[in-house]
């Protein structure tokens, strides 16, 4: 296996980063077209992500000033005309890659660390469908923002299940070392709570026969993907405790925990908001049970918040690392956390964590320009092309 350079868009391989001593030479930086087609990383889609969250949480109006409502709406809006953009080109790009370099793409899917990142692709499509349900009507025609949210849906839906399944069956059937695992095998699971969050808001536009449906395909794609959470954080914590910590490349995968904890206290409150149109009489119960349950949710994820930073500190006064397209990990869970934050606090009438998601909503936007600025002079170096 080729060991690879923390400085490019892949992560180095845990095994070789584990016996080596120093970084490794940096290989030459692809040229051509057809090279970094060929090498296109599969995390590429993390950025529509971590760009569709931060609209979504714009349009919320964190901190729920009346004042600042209008500027809200409108950075939601110019989030997600720059979410739906991006998302074009990549997807396009996306498609050539498995059409043109199949093998290679098959490559990615089996490496322990690359091939969860295939499924930023359909989370960035659900990403995508949650957007339109709420930033979409502020600027599309009134047409056009259910049927493009569902065929989005759809679409993410279906990718994401096949490639979960793909990517675990390689992990069942391969030789995986213990210190291979990493937070980036929370993606799958992500892409499972992030479907009914997408469900949810299309509810109210359907009627009573297909709501019903929603409901039912949004809790078992919940139950799906939360208890596949609980199983990849009990392998991370076991590979954390009893293993030394991971390269200081992987540092960013820490911080996926934090997007199936707010997507998954978001699909809750969303799910249960919905009950009275399949059953009015326990509509109430459902509410308050998922508002319990998204709060304690909630609650490890502050603490798993303080944990992540603890180790990203670590890692930066031990020397830090280079920056790799893996970065794009700290804004979508992030952005995740902070609506969840925004949503609670707003249920509960809590003023507190309405400043506290204010709080984390601005240290988003700082973390999203960081690594857009990143990315950018990376594409221009041709850093982001390396492998």
């Amino acid at each position: 296996m080729t060991t690879q350079s923390p400085a490019g868009p892949a992560v180095p391989p845990v095994e070789a980063a584990r016996e080596a001593t120093s970084a490794p030479m940096s290989p030459p930086v692809p040229t051509d077209r057809a090279s970094r087609m060929r090498d296109l990383h599969p995390g590429w889609f993390a950025a529509v992500m971590g760009t569709g969250i931060v609209a979504v949480a714009s349009d919320g109006n964190p901190g729920s000033l009346s004042a600042l409502q209008p500027a809200a709406h409108a950075v939601g809006v110019a989030f997600a005309v720059l979410t739906y953009l991006l998302g074009a080109v990549l997807l396009v790009a996306y498609v050539v890659r498995w059409v043109r370099h199949t093998d290679a793409c098959r490559a990615d899917l089996r490496h322990p660390v690359l091939g969860a990142m295939h499924a930023t692709l359909p989370a960035g499509l659900l990403v995508l469908s949650v957007m339109t349900t709420a930033v979409g009507p502020r600027f599309l025609p009134s047409g056009v923002t259910v049927p493009l949210a569902g065929a989005l849906l759809a679409v993410g839906a279906v990718v994401g299940l096949v490639l979960g399944v793909a990517f675990t069956y390689t992990l069942f059937t391969g030789e995986v070392a213990a210190g291979s695992v990493n937070g980036g095998w929370f993606i799958p699971p992500v892409v499972t709570i992030i479907v009914p969050v997408a469900t949810a808001a299309l509810v109210p536009h359907v009627g009573a026969r297909d709501a019903r449906l929603l409901l039912v395909l949004g809790y078992a794609t919940f139950g799906m993907g939360f208890v596949l959470f609980l199983l990849t954080l009990g392998l991370l914590f076991a590979r954390l405790v009893l293993h030394p910590l991971p390269p200081a490349a992987l540092a960013p995968t820490v911080w996926i925990a934090l997007g199936p904890v707010g997507v998954g206290a978001l699909a809750a409150l969303g799910l249960a908001r919905q009950m009275p149109v399949a059953n009015g009489a326990t509509a109430g119960a459902v509410g308050t049970v998922s508002l319990l349950f998204a709060s304690a949710l909630w609650g490890f994820g502050l603490w798993w918040l303080g944990i992540a930073a603890a180790l990203l500190v670590r890692y930066l006064r031990a020397g830090g690392f280079g920056f790799h397209l893996g970065w794009w990990a700290f804004t979508f869970p992030l952005g995740a956390f902070t609506v969840a934050t925004l949503t609670i606090g707003r249920a509960w009438q809590t003023p507190v964590l309405e400043v506290l998601g204010a709080a984390l909503y601005l240290l988003l936007v700082a973390t999203w320009v960081t690594v857009t600025v990143r990315t950018v002079a990376g594409t221009r170096s041709g850093v982001v092309w390396r492998r």
